[in-house]
């Protein structure tokens, strides 16, 4: 039965589609750093660039490198659109944004690691059947359908991405609508609707609207009879976040997805005219790496599954401590500020040097050290590497406070503890992170 429902053969009209403009979107997001800015205020000025802990051999290259960089992942990008070396194209810009992602965390954004995630998907799917240059100059390669298990997974992921983003929601600051209008108070200075967001009604529609859409939205795109109104639902929830949030090509490739849901025929009179054809044999064709698909595609799911879990496995509230808050759909939860300084002490000495961090850092990871443990710990370790290369043995103490969601600043790491002598660990709570006193 599962084969048969898997390897069941299906019109691939929303798949090519859905290839062309995720070609260009990533093409956009790429070329689009370079002329923002993003790249030279992220890779380029920065002294120190705070990587995934694990990745250290990560890092920018150096001068103007990585404006080639992005500048070849563009063309990777523009690659996969036309469907031209398709194969090469996909996996190599993959290897190039994870490399990015992995390299700095200052600009951490889930829709970048939900663009990695989409990137490795469609490295593996067959994209360039149709409507690509791939397929024109080998006609064998020419296709007009596709096995269901691609549009399965495709739909899964996104299930998954959703359903973990509401239930994330479920906590007291953001029912009540307290963390929404912390939220939007930062867009007060909005031309036109700035005041319109202040609004206490607002606050709470923007909470209710957030968890119902993320609850429900896949499974009314599933259902025939409630379908357009939850893709009506889809434009107005994407297009409000990209004019407030500007969150990039997030919303479109969202929008881009919906492709998937609906049926093939309209698909093709809307975007293919050139495809006379639309397949509905429903041929089942079960290939002869079947065992090995279906064991990476579990794989895949489990881990997929797993690790937005993990927060529930480490002391206290991941809203405060940040452990297990990456890579586990935790969108736009919170509003952290503090503030941080950096004690150096000469070991069996009282020498003192209070460290001036904007000496190391950039604006945009002045902002970022001041709540995020990880951070603050391989900033510890920077200075500790730093003055052993001046022969120095040196401790360094952290004096670190955080506001969460306007609260009162709190007390968020032992001042006593030295950090350049603490070891980080990925699956066990950190004990010099304070206890949180969130009600």
């Amino acid at each position: 039965m599962l084969n048969k429902w898997l390897f069941t053969q299906i019109d691939n009209s929303a798949l090519v589609v859905f290839r062309i403009i995720f070609g260009l979107l990533i093409a956009i997001e790429a070329i689009g750093a370079i002329f923002t800015g993003w790249i030279r205020s992220s890779l380029i000025e920065p002294q120190e660039t705070f990587n995934f802990i694990g990745f250290d051999f990560l890092q920018p290259l150096p001068g103007n490198g990585m404006l080639y960089y992005y500048a070849l992942m563009g063309l990777f990008g523009i690659l996969v659109m036309l469907g031209y070396k398709y194969r090469i194209s996909i996996i190599a810009y993959t290897i190039m944004w994870s490399g990015v992602y992995l390299m700095q965390k200052s600009s951490y954004n889930n829709h970048y690691y939900l663009l990695m995630l989409l990137c490795i998907i469609m490295s593996f799917l067959p994209a360039n059947r149709f409507a690509a240059i791939d397929s024109r100059n080998n006609p064998s390669l020419r296709s007009i359908y596709m096995p269901r298990w691609v549009w399965l997974v495709i739909v899964l992921q996104m299930w998954i991405v959703y359903t973990y983003a509401a239930v994330a929601k479920l906590y007291p600051d953001w029912l009540n609508g307290s963390f929404p209008s912390v939220l939007m108070k930062t867009k007060q200075h909005y031309w036109l609707v700035g005041e319109f967001l202040q609004q206490q009604w607002v606050h709470y529609s923007i909470a209710s609207f957030g968890l119902l859409f993320d609850l429900l939205i896949i499974p009314l795109l599933l259902w025939q009879k409630t379908r357009i109104f939850a893709f009506v639902a889809a434009v107005f929830f994407h297009l409000f976040n990209s004019f407030i949030f500007h969150i990039g090509i997030f919303p479109y490739l969202a929008l881009a997805i919906t492709l998937f849901f609906f049926p093939s025929e309209k698909i093709n009179k809307w975007f293919l005219r050139n495809k006379k054809e639309y397949y509905n044999l429903n041929e089942i064709i079960i290939p002869s790496f079947r065992k090995p698909l279906l064991v990476l595609l579990s794989g895949w799911f489990i881990v997929q599954i797993a690790l937005p879990l993990r927060h529930h496995f480490f002391q206290d509230n991941v809203l405060w401590t940040e452990e297990g808050h990456r890579l586990s759909w935790r969108m736009m939860l919170r509003s952290k500020s503090g503030r941080c300084d950096f004690k150096v002490v000469k070991a069996g000495s009282r020498d003192t040097i209070y460290v001036d961090k904007s000496h190391y850092l950039s604006q945009k990871q002045l902002g970022s050290i001041n709540s995020k443990p990880d951070l603050i710990w391989q900033f510890a370790q920077r200075l500790k590497k730093e003055y052993a290369e001046e022969g120095k043995n040196v401790q360094v103490f952290v004096n670190a406070k955080v506001s969460v969601n306007g609260r009162s600043f709190q007390q968020f790491i032992d001042p006593k503890v030295d950090l350049a002598g603490e070891k980080w660990h990925h699956f066990k709570h950190h004990h010099w992170i304070l206890p949180s006193k969130l009600d």
